[in-house]
This record gives structure tokens, sequence and C-alpha cells, in this order.
């Protein structure tokens, strides 16, 4: 939004912004803020930031937690959901001692991976487009003691409702696919919803209701380079929480919070440019990709399963990467299957659309850290020159769900539990530590944090569904 400090001074005085909000993301993928008065929105803060105790947001040890915030200018919109006028930035983190810009933050990470792109040689630019699928809840309810354990869900859309009577229309399980009002309750909604995001710089393409009849959303965004794609990915998220919220609804980015309906991705498309020309296209080859686009799936899926213990780095994650409701559970791609690792979109055939989507990950990551995961997955394919098919990838265009399971067995296999995946990521690191990307410092950190804070504490706790099927023994 800005180019120099005196531009956003100006903008400050001309608007009537009370206060300045610096919004930053936690090594989980969370939005944190802190936010300051006009009046110290000064040249200083450009130099020395606002401190803040790294530690407590996982991106430092305790012994030494002190960092710096300083706001990256060029991100600045107008906040619409605070009663004063209010100016918010996404920021760089910074060392509180040296000044030196922070190696870990997940969004200085996502930018050397841009920095390394370029340096490889095999493009200037990626260019990336997160799908943004959500459901939309009326209310919702939790609990975990020590005796008792549940949850609870409610949606005006959904055909559980139906028995009560009312209006009657009502969205079928796996119904929802375009659903238009009146049984689309939530147009408005996302109306509200693209149309803020419009006002804070971000494009939509499309909204539509999804699959899922109780209440699931899908909004779809232009391609933007990477670390352009992860702030608009922290932004969608946040202005779709809040239009929710000021509505008395409710959003959840979770894969699968619903059993037996359809779960929640976020699919990214993908492919990368030198100068104007799409390096991914090839009019001859299969899905009109090049052989470095082929080398490039050869990367992803090679180290897919690293990959998921950053792109699907929840317990939940393994709840909707299941066997059908259109899950990639098997690392192979295609032309157009929607149970591919990695599909080629079929309508996506002009030189400067050819692309292709990975498929497996969703909104429990730090998309920062997913954005340059998959890049960097992708150029060591590249690198090693990696054909996905000598290396049993496919390409396989049938419905493998409609397999036996001995055809089945012939395709590898994507973890199917957190575990497996972060396993999978600690046995295979070369590949994000080149160019000093990623360190194993940082990846060790999530690692540990993931098994000891989620997996173990998923795992050790009784599950509701075992009291029916084991009380009684």
């Amino acid at each position: 939004m800005f180019a120099t400090f005196e531009e956003a001074r100006q903008f400050v005085e001309e608007r009537g912004i009370d206060m300045i909000d610096l919004k930053f993301s936690d090594l989980w993928g969370r939005w944190r803020h802190l936010t300051i008065p006009r009046n110290q929105f000064t040249p200083s803060l450009m130099a020395d930031g606002v401190g803040f105790d790294g530690s407590s947001v996982g991106l430092k040890s305790v012994k030494a937690g002190d960092m710096v915030l300083v706001p990256d200018l060029s991100t600045g919109f107008v906040d619409p959901f605070w009663d004063m006028p209010t100016l918010s930035f996404i920021c760089t983190t910074l060392e509180a001692d040296t000044k030196a810009v922070f190696p870990n933050d997940p969004r200085n990470i996502a930018r050397r991976a841009e920095e390394y792109l370029l340096q490889s040689g095999v493009a200037d630019r990626s260019l990336w487009g997160p799908e943004f699928e959500f459901y939309v809840f009326d209310r919702v309810s939790y609990e975990n003691a020590m005796n008792h354990a549940g949850y609870s869900v409610e949606s005006g859309e959904a055909d559980w409702r139906s028995g009560a009577g009312g209006h009657g229309h009502y969205i079928p399980l796996h119904g929802g696919y375009h659903a238009i009002p009146p049984k689309d309750t939530l147009y408005n909604l996302r109306a509200e919803m693209c149309l803020l995001l419009h006002e804070m710089g971000v494009s939509v393409k499309y909204h539509h209701h999804e699959v899922g009849g109780p209440g699931q959303c899908e909004i779809e965004t232009p391609l933007l380079g990477l670390l352009e794609a992860g702030d608009m990915t922290m932004i969608v998220k946040y202005v779709s929480k809040m239009v929710a919220h000021r509505r008395g609804q409710t959003v959840t980015y979770m894969p699968k919070p619903l059993y037996g309906e359809a779960g929640s991705g976020m699919h990214f498309h993908q492919h990368l440019f030198k100068g104007e020309e799409n390096v991914f296209y090839d009019p001859d080859g299969y899905g009109l990709l090049s052989d470095v686009a082929l080398h490039y799936i050869g990367g992803l899926l090679l180290h897919g399963p690293a990959l998921l213990g950053l792109t699907n780095p929840s317990t939940n994650s393994y709840r909707r990467l299941v066997p059908g409701y259109e899950a990639p559970v098997n690392a192979f791609f295609s032309v157009g299957n929607r149970s591919a690792a990695v599909r080629i979109p079929s309508y996506a055939t002009q030189p400067d659309q050819v692309r292709f989507e990975f498929r497996p990950p969703d909104a429990t990551c730090n998309v920062y850290l997913a954005l340059a995961a998959q890049l960097l997955a992708g150029l060591d394919g590249i690198q090693r020159q990696i054909d996905p098919t000598e290396a049993g990838f496919g390409p396989i265009d049938a419905d493998v769900f409609s397999w036996t399971d001995e055809q089945r067995a012939a395709i590898k296999p994507l973890p199917s539990s957190l575990k497996e995946a972060l396993d999978a990521l600690e046995a295979d690191i070369d590949f994000l530590l080149v160019g000093d990307v990623f360190s194993e410092d940082m990846i060790k950190r999530w690692i540990d944090f993931k098994m000891e804070a989620e997996y173990y504490q998923v795992r050790n706790r009784p599950h509701p569904y075992e009291m029916a099927l084991y009380f009684g023994v």
C-alpha cells in the first residue's frame, strides 16, 4: 500500500487514523498483534521497531526471547473491524539487539524461499493460488475434562434440522456444492467477506457453497507471488472469521469438523515463470506440462510424506485424509482427478495458465512454511530431474477408489497420521535446508511441539466413541 514511511504518515493524518495495528505470524501459523497509538507512529519505528517476547509465540527460547516488530509498509490496510480508525501492517521480525532479520520467522523463511528460487536460475518468480474452504456454523461448544468430553456444532442449513420443522430448504449430506438460495443461506455472508477483502486490496475470483451441507463455503483468489500469497491467506482467514463473528456466527478452517461429511482442504495451485514465460508449459507434454513441471511434480511427490509434516500439521488433518470424500491420500498425479495428490486442472489450457495443484494441504498449516516447503521440494525435483513416472507416481487417470485393494497397493501412500508425517519430516529435511531457507533448529522446534503439545495430547485421551465401543467389556 505504501512505498515510503512519509506516504504512510500522510495517510494516517489525512484519514484520521487513531491506531496502528502490528500483525505477525507465530510459528504455528496464527496471527498475533499489538497496537500503538498514532503518536507512536514515527520514523524511529522503522529503525527500532516495537519489542515483544518471541518465546511466547514459539519463535525463540525463553532465555533469549526478546525480538522487535517492524511494519512492512507495503502490506498496509485499513482494518474494518475496529471501532476507532485503525491502519494495520504485517510485520517483519528482527533480533532485538542487532536489528538483524530473525531467520526463523515464518514470513522471513518464505522470503528466503523466493530468493533461493531466483538464485537457482530455474525461474524468477512463482505464482500461487491457495483455495480457501471453511465451515460456517451458527454456534459451537466443546469441552475436555477428566470426567467428560465432547463437542457440538449447529448449522441452519444442515439436513439434521429438517425433523424439527421449519423452512424445509435444507442441504442433504454431501449436497452443498454450488447450492443456490434458499438452501444456500450464506451468500450474503460470503459477499460481505469478499467486498471487505476487495477494499483491503485482496482480489476475489469467486465464492460459492461447497460440498458440505452444513455450511461449507469456498473463496478463491487470483494467483500471487509466494510472499503475497502467504499474506493474502492470513488476511482471508482473518476477514472470514471476523465477518462471521460480527454476524453472530463462527468460521472454522478445521480440516474435518464433521464426521461423515466433506472436509476442508487448502489446495495450492502453483507454477513458475521466467520473465513472461510459464516454464511449466509445453503444448506437447502430458497435461500440457513441460519436463521442468514434471520434475517439479516428482520432487513434490518424492518429498510428499515430509511435506505433510508442514502442510498438514494437525491430528485433525488425518481425519480428512481418509479414502473417499475426494481426499488425496495417495502420492500420484493426474489430469483432472480429484483423488490425486497432484491434479492438473483440465480447464487451464492457455500458455500462461497451465499449472497444477497440490491437494493434500489444509489450513492448519503455517502458510508461509507450507509455501516455502512446497517450492523447495519442487526445485529439488527439478535439480535432480526426478521423473515422476519412473519414480512410480503415475500418471493415473482412473478412479482409484473403484480399484481393488491389490490395485491400490501399487500406489505409494501418504502419511495417515500426524506422527507418520512428523517422522517423515524428521528423516527428510535436507531439501529444506538448501539456501539456508529453513534451519534444523526451527524444524526440530516444530516437530517437538507438534508431538508433545498436539499428537500425544490427543493420543493419550479417551475418545468419546471408545465409551460406546468398550465401556461394557
